[in-house]
């Protein structure tokens, strides 16, 4: 699939699956602005993609900010020329029983992951609709998006609040042929997995590592999957070959959540 020609950004793209998407749009002919607050990280990123002959500016920015999201978008149209494609991948997870939440882990988990993504569509969707571009808006959702695992009860909620506006904005937005859709990834191995695993033992008493296995086992495919795994879905999601497909939060997860 080529994106030759296009300008994406990508949020939370310092490490994870952030940084495997970039790296995969880049590959596939993209521009790309980096988004995330880990600024060392970030500029590495952007240095492997420069070495691929693609053009990456970095941004330190707090997704979380309406203002600073909007900002952003407006350095990317100035500095690389436009806007094609957003994938608002940046997130956070929660491991805590729904009795102990409490009014501030609401207010921070809310603010990356579902006012995150919302800054994002809408920013982006106003670049789209100024330049009247096609563009595409990509969502981060999960498996948790789809079905409510315990001790991630307000993570699994901010996941099913990304599906509903993610149909919501495809409705919306339909008239000016933007699309919008959404992927669902299982269990990636990557830090925030083993943030994951630390708190579930924590809270469980199982071992490290236990939580993870245990749900990797559960794979139909057998193995754990991997940032590459979710990049190349994104990919398709970001090219021409997905125009007639929107309003959609897929699953990409080996088959875990129907084992």
């Amino acid at each position: 699939m080529s994106l030759a020609g296009k300008i994406a950004i990508v949020t939370g793209a310092a490490q994870g699956i952030g940084r495997g998407i970039a790296l995969r749009l880049a590959q596939d002919g993209a521009d790309l602005a980096l988004i995330d607050l880990k600024h060392d990280q970030l500029e590495a990123v952007a240095n492997e993609i420069r070495q691929s002959g693609r053009k990456a500016l970095a941004l330190t920015a707090d997704i979380g900010d309406r203002e600073q999201v909007f900002s952003a978008v407006k350095r990317v149209e100035s500095e690389l020329g436009g806007l094609d494609i957003i994938v608002n991948n940046a997130g956070i997870a929660q491991v805590k029983q729904l009795l102990a939440v409490r009014e501030a882990d609401l207010e921070r988990i809310f603010r990356i992951n579902i006012n995150g993504v919302l800054w994002g569509l809408q920013a982006a969707a106003e670049s789209f609709r100024a330049r009247d571009v096609k563009g595409k808006i990509i969502n981060a959702c999960s498996i948790a998006g789809h079905e409510a695992y315990g001790l991630l009860g307000v993570y699994s909620a901010t996941k099913f609040a990304v599906r509903a506006l993610t149909q919501a904005a495809a409705k919306e937005l339909a008239s000016s042929k933007i699309t919008v859709n959404a992927y669902c990834p299982g269990v990636v191995g990557t830090d925030m997995w083993v943030e994951i695993d630390q708190r579930m033992a924590e809270e469980t008493g199982a071992e490290i590592g236990a939580t993870y296995k245990k749900y990797v086992e559960g794979i139909a495919l057998g193995r754990a999957e991997t940032p590459q795994d979710v990049a190349g879905f994104v990919s398709y999601l970001a090219s021409e070959d997905s125009d007639y497909m929107t309003g959609q939060s897929v699953l990409i997860d080996g088959g875990l959540v129907y084992r």
